[in-house]
């Protein structure tokens, strides 16, 4: 049986007709969804680290060089990491406007648009926040904007990408009845994050953040920071701060011994925090925030 399922894997791999890089997981789950059988999916960053600066490793212009889809977050998100790798992959297919290059934030809404770009606001991001992929509606707009990338770059299997689609359509809808009905329970919760990485998830389901550890975007939490946002939760009965997997904790346990209130570890992106499905990646971010 081993044998015989490592042959299956094998066949897929060598045989799929799209080879598809994505620089996040979610993207990647979403993608092999509406692919099937008929895509490997390969993600170049792992969710365990910060998505703005994922280490550019050798290996990953190899798998840049022989994608026909490179699917990114955008809204500068990957600016730190991928456009080296990316030139130095030198694969046409998939540069920057071309037909094997997908941008999920231009079928996004973006907020937190800054009115105004400097150093002097931390790093900001000039085109919104990028981080909307930690709310759970966002998803069905990536997988249309992956199912119509790919009946582009695949028109031979258009049918059986928008068929795809539309289970999992299906599916997620379902599932977001549910979600969105036990997250009604939510809204009174107040919270702080370390960096604005759940400000769509927060803003979907109404429940108000009173502020960052970090003082600016990309700005290491300094004393005269600490000690005002101390003031805030106390003044606020603000009882969670949002930590994530990959800044410094030390800031946030200070605070909550101070204070009182809770930290709580969220993953940014699926698999951070152990989850292997969607589903589960969306569950504990509401699970850890409600509870």
């Amino acid at each position: 049986m081993k044998i015989i399922l490592l042959a299956v894997l094998l066949t897929n791999f060598l045989f799929a007709t799209v080879k598809i890089d994505t620089t996040y997981t979610t993207a990647g789950a979403i993608a092999q969804k509406i692919g099937g059988d008929l895509v490997q999916v390969t993600v170049l960053g792992s969710s365990k680290y910060d998505p703005h600066f994922i280490v550019p490793k050798p290996s990953l212009i190899a798998k840049l060089r022989r994608a026909d889809l490179l699917i990114i977050n955008g809204a500068g998100l990957e600016l730190g990491w991928l456009p080296p790798l990316l030139r130095a992959a030198n694969n046409a297919k998939i540069q920057n406007g071309a037909k094997g290059f997908l941008d999920l934030s231009h079928y996004v809404h973006l907020i937190n648009v800054p009115t105004t770009v400097s150093r002097a606001f931390g790093d900001v991001h000039a085109q919104g926040n990028p981080h909307f992929s930690t709310d759970p509606h966002v998803v069905l707009v990536m997988a249309k904007a992956i199912a119509q990338k790919l009946a582009q770059i695949d028109p031979e299997h258009a049918q059986i990408y928008q068929e795809n689609l539309q289970k999992f359509t299906n599916e997620w809808q379902n599932y977001l009845k549910k979600y969105d009905a036990n997250m009604l329970t939510c809204k009174a919760k107040k919270v702080v994050q370390y960096h604005e990485l759940f400000n769509y998830f927060l803003r979907r389901y109404n429940i108000k953040s009173y502020g960052n550890v970090e003082p600016l975007p990309g700005i290491a939490p300094s004393s005269k920071h600490t000690v005002a946002l101390i003031n805030i939760i106390k003044d606020n009965g603000v009882k969670k701060i949002l930590q994530d997997v990959y800044h410094e904790k030390k800031t946030a346990k200070f605070i909550a011994a101070k204070t009182g209130a809770k930290v709580v570890i969220i993953s940014h992106d699926l698999g951070a925090d152990g989850s292997t499905t969607l589903q589960e990646f969306y569950n504990r971010i509401a699970n850890r925030i409600c509870q």
